[in-house]
C-alpha cells in the first residue's frame, strides 16, 4: 500500500499487539495517526504489529512497557515525543482478567488483575493528562460484565469499575484543556483475552446471549475508538459507552 497521509497526530496504545488493541493501532495508522504499540512481554508479537502498520503505509514503533511501572509508561511517552514530535491519543487496551468465584480466587490473583487494570489506568492516564496535546483524547477499557453481573467475574468487574470512575473524573479534571476522556465498555469479543479459561459451550452461550447472536470482533471496537479519536467524535467526553451487540 501506499503511504498513509499523515495527520501529524501521534496515538499511544497500550496492549498494542494483539486483540483490541493490535486492530486499534492498525486502524488509526489506517486514519494517518502514527502509532506507539505498548506491549508486555511478546516481542514476536509486537514486531508483527509493527510490521502490520508499515506494510500498510503507516508509521509505527514498539516499545516494552509494564504499564503499572511508571518509569516505564514515562519512557513509552518520551519515546513517542522523541520519535513523532509529541502525543495526541491514549488508546489504553491493555488488561488481564482472571474468572473464578470470589469465595474461590487466590488473593495473589486478585492483585495481579488490580495491578494491571486499575494502577496501569491510574499510571497511564497520569501520564496522558500531563502531555497530550490540545484536541487530544483518552480511551479507556471496561466491560459490560458491571452490567451482567455474571458469576465468576467479580474481581475483573472490580477493577472495570474503578477504570470508569477514573474515566469520569479524570474527564472533568482536564477542563479547559481540550482534551476527551472516554471509557469502552466491550462485550463478548472475540480475543485471546475473552477465550481464555473459557470451553466452547461458554464460549456459544455467552455469544448467543447477545441479541445480534455472534461474539464481537476486534474490528467492531477499533471503530468506536477511532471515531472518539477522531474530530468527529471530540464532542463525546466524560462518557462510558458499551459496545456490545445490545447484550445489556
Amino acid at each position: 500500500m501506499a503511504e498513509q497521509k499523515s495527520t501529524g497526530r501521534v496515538a499511544v496504545v497500550t496492549g498494542g499487539s494483539r486483540g483490541i488493541g493490535r486492530r486499534t493501532a492498525a486502524q488509526l495508522a489506517d486514519r494517518g495517526v502514527a502509532v506507539v504499540i505498548a506491549y508486555a512481554s511478546n516481542d514476536a508479537q509486537a514486531t508483527a504489529a509493527v510490521a502490520e502498520v508499515t506494510e500498510r503505509g503507516g508509521r509505527a514503533i514498539a516499545v516494552r512497557a509494564d504499564v503499572a511501572d511508571e518509569k516505564a509508561v514515562a519512557e513509552v511517552f518520551e519515546q513517542a515525543e522523541q520519535t513523532f514530535g509529541g502525543v495526541d491519543i491514549l488508546v489504553h487496551a491493555a488488561g488481564r482478567m482472571a474468572l473464578a468465584p470470589l469465595a474461590e480466587l487466590d488473593l495473589d490473583v486478585l492483585d495481579a488483575v488490580h495491578r494491571t487494570n486499575i494502577r496501569g489506568t491510574f499510571v497511564t492516564n497520569q501520564q496522558a493528562a500531563r502531555r497530550l496535546r490540545p484536541g487530544g483524547s483518552i480511551v479507556n477499557f471496561s466491560t459490560s460484565v458491571l452490567g451482567t453481573s455474571f458469576p465468576a467475574y467479580s474481581a475483573y468487574a472490580a477493577s472495570k469499575g474503578a477504570v470508569e470512575a477514573m474515566t469520569l473524573i479524570l474527564a472533568r479534571e482536564l477542563r479547559g484543556r481540550d482534551v476527551t476522556v472516554n471509557a469502552v465498555a466491550t462485550g463478548p469479543t472475540a480475543t485471546d483475552l475473552f477465550f481464555e479459561g473459557k470451553d466452547e459451550q461458554q464460549v456459544a452461550r455467552l455469544a448467543d446471549a447477545v441479541p445480534l447472536q455472534r461474539l464481537g470482533t476486534p474490528g467492531d471496537i477499533a471503530e468506536l475508538v477511532a471515531f472518539l479519536t477522531s474530530a468527529a467524535g471530540h464532542w463525546v467526553n466524560g462518557q462510558n459507552i458499551r459496545v456490545n451487540g445490545g447484550l445489556v
